[in-house]
C-alpha cells in the first residue's frame, strides 16, 4: 500500500491534477491522496479580506480561516482532485477527516504560540480506509479533522499523511512536490539513509528550503514506514526521487494504529 501527499503548489499547477490522475490511474498498489492546498487557502483568504499568520511554518487558525480552509480544503480542491481521478477511470472518493471521524485530534500546543483551531492526530481509523481500499477505491483527503472535545481542526497535511501511512502500515509514502528529490553538486541522490542525510545536513550540503522537506521525510521514515520518498510528478510516474530507507524499520514504533469505529 501507498500513501502519496501532494503539497498545495502542486495542486495549482496548470494540467497538474489530469496529468497526476493518468499516473495514478498506471500504479497497480492500493492508494491513499492526502493533499493540502495552503495556496489557494491564501487566496480565498486575500479575496475575504482576512489576515494570514503562521507560525512554525503552520497556519494560525481561527473561526474565520477554519471555515476558510473547510471551503477550500473539503471543497474545492479536494472534490477538484477526485473528479480529475475519475475522469482518469481512478474509482475516487473525497473525504476529510472528519468523516467517519477518520481523523481524531487534539489542540496542537506549541511553545511559539497558540496556533489556535490547529489539532495534532491521536488517532486514525485504519478501518475505514482498508475498506475503501478492498473495495478498489482511492481515498482522497483533505487534512481538516474531528478533535476529541467535538470541535473541527486544522491539521498539517504532511503529519496527515504520514499518520495515515503508519496507521494503516504502508509501504511507501512519496513527498510529491516541486523539487525531484534530494539533489547534492547537481545530481539527484536515489537512496539516503537517516545517517547519510543528517551527515549531509550537518555538513550544508542539504540547505534551503530542501532541509524542512528532508527533515519531515526524517520523521517518517522513523515511524516505520520502509520507503519514505521525496519526488515530483515526473519521477513518480518514472520511478524515481529520493528515497529514505531505514534498517529493519518494522520494529520501529507504530502508535497511531486502527481505532474502529469513533
Amino acid at each position: 500500500m501507498r500513501v502519496i501527499k501532494i503539497g498545495g503548489n502542486e495542486l495549482d499547477k496548470t494540467d497538474f491534477m489530469p496529468n497526476f490522475a493518468q499516473v495514478l490511474r498506471d500504479m497497480e498498489e492500493p492508494i491513499i491522496v492526502v493533499h493540502g492546498g495552503g495556496k489557494a487557502v491564501d487566496e480565498l483568504q486575500q479575496r475575504l479580506g482576512q489576515e494570514t499568520v503562521k507560525i512554525q511554518g503552520m497556519r494560525r487558525t481561527n473561526a474565520e480561516t477554519l471555515h476558510t480552509a473547510l471551503m477550500v480544503l473539503c471543497g474545492l480542491v479536494g472534490k477538484q482532485l477526485a473528479a480529475a481521478l475519475l475522469n482518469a477511470g481512478v474509482d475516487a472518493v473525497s473525504l476529510c477527516g472528519v468523516d467517519g471521524a477518520l481523523l481524531r485530534v487534539k489542540k496542537l500546543e506549541i511553545p511559539e504560540g497558540d496556533l489556535g483551531y490547529v489539532g495534532e492526530i491521536i488517532s486514525v481509523r485504519a478501518d475505514l480506509l482498508m475498506d475503501l481500499l478492498a473495495q478498489g477505491i482511492t481515498p482522497v483527503i483533505a487534512p481538516i479533522s474531528l478533535g476529541t472535545d467535538g470541535q473541527i481542526y486544522n491539521v498539517n497535511a504532511d503529519q496527515a499523511a504520514s499518520a495515515i501511512a503508519v496507521a494503516i502500515r504502508a509501504e511507501h509514502i512519496d513527498f510529491v512536490s516541486n523539487v525531484p528529490g534530494v539533489m547534492v553538486d547537481g545530481e539527484i541522490l536515489a537512496r539516503l539513509t537517516r545517517e547519510e542525510a543528517g551527515q549531509l545536513m550537518d555538513s550544508g550540503a542539504i540547505n534551503g528550503g530542501m532541509v524542512p522537506k528532508v527533515q519531515a521525510a526524517l520523521d517518517v521514515s522513523g515511524k516505520g514506514i520502509p520507503n519514505v520518498r521525496i519526488v515530483d510528478l515526473n519521477g513518480l510516474e518514472q520511478d524515481r526521487g529520493t528515497t529514505f530507507t531505514i534498517p529493519d524499520s518494522r520494529s520501529a514504533s507504530t502508535t497511531l494504529l486502527n481505532e474502529g469505529a469513533p
